[in-house]
Formats: structure tokens, C-alpha cells, sequence
């Protein structure tokens, strides 16, 4: 096949285009994983604040073994990694790894070098720790998020356990993993108190994490125009667990026959259905809108919900 010259140049500005938005896809993880790293090591760790997720798992066993805690992050995540390799491929498995080494090597410099804090903490009032590190923590995932890639830990393991178990919902099931890891902080530190302010970490983190990546909205709208519907819509099914229409259109210059995906998801899942599309066909024609009012399967019910 020959390549005219307007079509190697085309080829070669897009290569370079897709090689900058990596690169800076890249700082920003280092960015979130600085940020992850002052959140742990300056406000809960050193008042035994365990959050949810393998952080939380880290800081307990730090505390009964005596192994740092950026390390106990990064050992704790090694078998989920590998089991979300071998489920979900390298390619979604790469950026997580460097963003989970950058976690933990940070979490372990700002913990050991006292030069930023003295006394091991920012503040030794846990509600202002909680708020402050709880604050953090949803930034750093967010830009993590919008990076395409995750943080690891529990967002593999919820997503493995969705395999089997379909029937639960994905925010249930972070509740769950969150409440064991917050209800076992209170028998290893023997303080109730504690876990409660480190439940206040989850809350926090949770709602300012939608902030961040969304505002306000209830759920995205996606309409998608691209000649590999099929392929992105597999890949919805697969890795997302949801499902989406495909609505027959007509290109009004062209003249050709084209088909539109339409679906609507969870605001979680919004940058990681934006990478799955970035992936596919980058110059896919996307429109993505607010859906503040949902009902069906999956959502809302019209008759039980609508008060």
C-alpha cells in the first residue's frame, strides 16, 4: 500500500500529538502521586487515620508490623496487580503500576524525612487531618482518573468482584471493602474515635472526588460517532459492565450510513470510557452531556423513586 506524503505527515502529526498527551498524562500521575503521598504521610498516617482501600490496609499493618507504609502500599497492591493483569491485559495495568510505585516511594520520602515535619504531622487535631487528608486524597484520584489510568488496590479488586457478582452494585461493594478495612482500624487501635474520624476520610473523599471529576452532575450522556462502533461497544460490555445503543444516522455531506452509540454512565466511569474511545479511534466525533435524571435498569426506578 503507498502512502501519499499529506498521509505520512497526518500520520506522523497524530503519532506525535498521541506522544505529548502521554507525556503529559504522565506528569500529572507523578503530580496526583506527590499530592496522595502528603495526604498519607502528613495527615493520616501519623494519626492513625486508616481510610478504606489498601492505604488503610497499609497504615494498619504498618502499625502491627512496623514495615513502612508506602511499602506495605505498594506489596499490598503487587498480587492485585497481577491478577488485574492477567484479567484485564498489560496495557490497562501499566500506568497503574507507575502510578502505584510513585505512591509509595513518595509516602515513604515525606515519612522518613522529618526536614517537612518535625514533629511527623501537619496537624495533631484528627478532625483536621481527616478533613485535609481526605481533601487530598480526592484530588490526587481525580487527576489520576482523568489521566486514564487508576490507583490500584480495591478499584482491581471491586472490578474482579464485579465479574462474578454482577448482581451488586459497584458502590455497595466499596462501601463494604471500606467499612471492614475502617472496622478493623478500631480493634488494632484500640480506639473508637479513630475509626470514626477515619469513616469521615472515606465521606470526604468520596463526595469531593465526584467534585472534582464532574461538578455536580448526576450521571454523563455519551453520543459517539466512529466507524469501530462495534469495537468500543464491545469494550463498553467487557470492561465496563455497561450497555449502549446503537442509533442508526447519515453523515448530511457525505451521504454515508453511519451508527451512533448512545449511552449514559455513572460519573465514576466517565474518564474510563473517554480512554476506551482515545484508544479505539482517536478522532471519534464525541458528545458528552449531563443526564441528571435516569430511570431504568441500572438506575432509578419511575414508580418506587420518583418523589
Amino acid at each position: 500500500m503507498i502512502i501519499s506524503k499529506e498521509q505520512q505527515n497526518e500520520i506522523e502529526y497524530e503519532e506525535k500529538k498521541t506522544l505529548k498527551r502521554r507525556i503529559m498524562d504522565y506528569l500529572s500521575i507523578t503530580a496526583a502521586a506527590a499530592i496522595y503521598a502528603v495526604s498519607v504521610s502528613l495527615f493520616l498516617d501519623p494519626n492513625s487515620l486508616a481510610p478504606g482501600g489498601v492505604t488503610g490496609i497499609a497504615i494498619i499493618l504498618n502499625r502491627i508490623t512496623g514495615l513502612e507504609t508506602g511499602t506495605w502500599m505498594f506489596a499490598v497492591n503487587i498480587p492485585i496487580l497481577i491478577m488485574g493483569m492477567w484479567k484485564f491485559g498489560w496495557r490497562f495495568i501499566l500506568s497503574t503500576l507507575y502510578c502505584t510505585l510513585l505512591m509509595s516511594g513518595f509516602t515513604n520520602f515525606l515519612a522518613s524525612n522529618r526536614f517537612f515535619t518535625p514533629v511527623g504531622a501537619l496537624t495533631s487535631d484528627p478532625l483536621l487531618a481527616a478533613l485535609a487528608g481526605g481533601s487530598l486524597m480526592a484530588v490526587s484520584l481525580g487527576m489520576v482518573f482523568r489521566a486514564g489510568a487508576t490507583s490500584g488496590g480495591t478499584d482491581i479488586i471491586i472490578k474482579l468482584l464485579r465479574l462474578r457478582l454482577p448482581h451488586l452494585k459497584t458502590g455497595l461493594l466499596f462501601l463494604l471493602t471500606d467499612a471492614v478495612i475502617v472496622t478493623a482500624s478500631a480493634f488494632v487501635f484500640k480506639d473508637i474515635d479513630t475509626a470514626l474520624y477515619a469513616g469521615l476520610v472515606v465521606i470526604i473523599n468520596s463526595v469531593l472526588l465526584d467534585v472534582v471529576l464532574y461538578g455536580r452532575d448526576g450521571a454523563k450522556m455519551f453520543f459517539i460517532i466512529s466507524d469501530r462502533h462495534r469495537e468500543i461497544g464491545k469494550r463498553l460490555l467487557e470492561e465496563l459492565d455497561i450497555s449502549a445503543t446503537y442509533i442508526s444516522g447519515q453523515g448530511a455531506y457525505s451521504g454515508m450510513e453511519k451508527d451512533v452509540i448512545l449511552c449514559v454512565v455513572k460519573k465514576h466511569l466517565s474518564p474510563k470510557l473517554e480512554e476506551i474511545v482515545r484508544q479505539e479511534d482517536p478522532k471519534a466525533f464525541t458528545i458528552i452531556t449531563s443526564a441528571t435524571e435516569i430511570y431504568g435498569e441500572g438506575y432509578k426506578s419511575i414508580f418506587s423513586q420518583k418523589l
